[in-house]
């Protein structure tokens, strides 16, 4: 690993353990506060691919007539992150993506998809995005968290895509979290086991396989312009004060139930 990636990683590492140990997961008790819980969590889900594929258009080509778009490693990496993610095997050996997967966790868990479906109607109808929130009912936490990522997606900066994809996304599910989901699994196995299959997944592929990918990507975007090092950490830090922000969001709303 390069001394330019270690950097970010200790200069992060602060807001990580933010995340990792946020008040949120000491308030969930119960299956109405995981519901709630999914419900500021799915916008992650859903705007992550959205991440996701802006990198793939800037990294491969995806229009017609088709060219050879920078190096064949790239290419590779992006490519197989996003076959992981678009289109991943569920709980029964069916073709999903991860957000399908967690919506059909959601509806199993009984948390509400209202919201977060209203918002993709509202935005594949061609809404703009504040019309699909004020037409979704989405929490202001979860505006600033998906509005960053479309501003990173907009920037049509590949190294801070990438860079925001790494550090921003993977490897923020920790322990304390998982214990509770295990422990609600046992109580209501009919209820948590699509959502616990959705996070054992998550942890399988996109916390090491893809993680790893997505390092080598990172720095090969980034390579030895200090420029876009400098820039990359600082989009990487305002995506994980957005996720606390979510956190937050949640932790308040599970609060004031």
């Amino acid at each position: 690993m390069s001394e330019a990636l270690k950097k970010i990683q200790n200069d992060i590492e602060p807001l990580r353990q933010q995340i990792i140990n946020h008040q949120v997961y000491s308030v969930i008790n119960d299956l109405e506060d995981l519901r709630i819980f999914m419900q500021y969590h799915v916008y992650a889900v859903w705007d992550f691919m959205s991440l996701l594929k802006s990198l793939q258009i800037n990294l491969t080509c995806t229009s017609i007539p088709w060219f050879p778009v920078g190096t064949a490693n790239t290419r590779y990496l992006i490519n197989e992150i996003v076959a992981g993610e678009e289109s991943d095997i569920d709980s029964k050996g069916e073709r999903k993506s991860h957000f399908e997967m967690y919506l059909e966790a959601m509806d199993q868990c009984g948390a509400d998809t209202t919201e977060i479906q209203n918002f993709l109607t509202a935005l594949k109808s061609g809404q703009t995005f504040n019309e699909a929130y004020q037409a979704a009912g989405t929490p202001a936490e979860a505006k600033n968290f998906v509005n960053f990522t479309f501003e990173i997606i907009e920037s049509n900066a590949a190294h801070l895509q990438a860079s925001t994809f790494t550090f921003g996304r993977e490897d923020l599910i920790p322990n304390m979290f998982l214990t509770i989901v295990n422990d609600l699994n046992k109580k209501f196995p009919d209820q948590i086991s699509l959502f616990k299959y959705y996070l054992d997944r998550h942890i399988e592929v996109d916390g090491d396989h893809h993680s790893h990918l997505s390092l080598e990507m990172t720095e090969a975007l980034c390579s030895n312009n200090e420029d876009y090092w400098k820039a990359a950490e600082l989009a990487t830090i305002t995506s994980l004060e957005r996720r606390i922000e979510l956190w937050d969001g949640a932790y308040n709303r599970i609060l004031s139930k």
